[in-house]
């Protein structure tokens, strides 16, 4: 590492002023980021997907689908942050798989794919306040209702935006406190997978299996671009994560050994970071780092989010799947399922783990 020469310093004093700064770059976040970090991991349930941080009162929220045989609904296990032991079972009529939060309102809310709905749940009780099913359609075998994946909230407006997957995908607007639909947002391509929001820029952000990636202004909820991201090669890019500051979106590729930075204001992918094929993303301001999971590696990246390059591999056997992170940004939660398919359901509950960074 070297130093210019600044000035009319003298070599004594420009050796202090070396040895000065290298002290403080030392104890920055970038280097402070490579601390070794604390897992601890527990099993909670079968069928863990998503999760949410309540802050007041403090508590992560874990859905569940239970056996997709055996068990008619799901279960959503409030865990205590600090020990991850379970300290309330809230049970659902529908399996519950992606999760967002209103720390406004205190709702949770549960994207039940299966039955094509949402509910919401209150974060104090754990009473199911409202469930409602946004597409009505019977399934048959030439028809399949549009499937709600990622959830995203915007708490200034109370505002729940839900995408539902399909060969033509949309984008569910409702009404965060009566959950009844505000507006559909049509035309969004093959499988929109992705979904991120910029509340304070009024900008929704989504990926499709036709490799677009899309903004929509929340204000009009009309789509202001789509573009291609990278024609070449096969690729599914699967979700996204948003550094807003620097307007960057972070975005995992299913397909393809890498993890995609761009710019939210052209789309143009500004860096394309090496690793394993991908399936959650989720950027940290705090310790500005990016999390990243790769489901069939059994591993979670750690990427520094200036430099990006990797900071820690963490190894999470055997299939790591989502992530939640805590309000100061020391703490990482993962969802780690187990081996199953659908002939043959897992024996051993899925876990989460938690990786402390103090």
């Amino acid at each position: 590492m070297s130093f210019p020469f600044v000035g009319d310093c003298s070599p004594l004093k420009h050796r202090v002023m070396q040895l000065s700064l290298l002290t403080s770059l030392l104890c920055s976040s970038t280097f402070l980021a490579a601390a070794t970090p604390v897992l601890e991991r527990k099993p909670v349930s079968k069928g863990v997907y998503e999760m949410a941080y309540s802050p007041e009162p403090a508590a992560l929220f874990v859905a569940t689908s239970q056996s997709r045989k055996l068990d008619k609904g799901g279960v959503v296990y409030r865990l205590d942050p600090a020990t991850l032991q379970v300290t309330q079972a809230i049970h659902n009529n529908l399996k519950p798989f992606g999760v967002a939060i209103n720390n406004k309102t205190n709702t949770i809310f549960l994207g039940n794919t299966t039955s094509s709905a949402v509910t919401a749940v209150d974060v104090k009780t754990g009473e199911v306040k409202k469930e409602r099913v946004l597409d009505n359609r019977p399934r048959t075998e030439k028809q399949r209702p549009l499937a709600p994946r990622e959830l995203v909230v915007d708490e200034s407006t109370d505002t729940l935006y839900v995408a539902g997957l399909g060969p033509d995908s949309v984008l569910w607007v409702v009404d965060g406190t009566t959950l009844q639909l505000r507006t559909t947002i049509e035309g969004l391509g093959k499988a929109a997978t992705g979904l991120a929001i910029d509340a304070a820029a009024s900008r929704l952000y989504m990926t499709n299996g036709d490799n677009e990636f899309l903004t929509i202004d929340t204000g009009s909820n009309k789509i202001i671009s789509r573009n291609k991201l990278d024609t070449s090669g096969e690729h599914f890019y699967l979700n996204i994560s948003l550094d807003p500051a620097t307007d960057r979106a972070f975005i995992t590729d299913s397909k393809h050994p890498q993890l995609l930075v761009v710019d939210t204001r052209t789309s143009h992918i500004l860096q394309k970071i090496a690793l394993p094929v991908s399936l959650a993303v989720l950027f940290n301001p705090t310790r500005h780092e990016v999390y990243v999971t790769h489901r069939e590696a059994g591993k979670v990246s750690v990427i520094d989010a200036n430099t990006y390059q990797v900071l820690h591999t963490i190894e999470t056997p055997v299939h790591p799947n989502s992530l939640a992170l805590s309000p100061d940004g020391q703490v990482l939660f993962v969802t780690v399922k187990q081996a199953a398919t659908r002939e043959k359901e897992a024996t051993s509950p899925d876990d989460v783990v938690r990786i402390s960074f103090k």
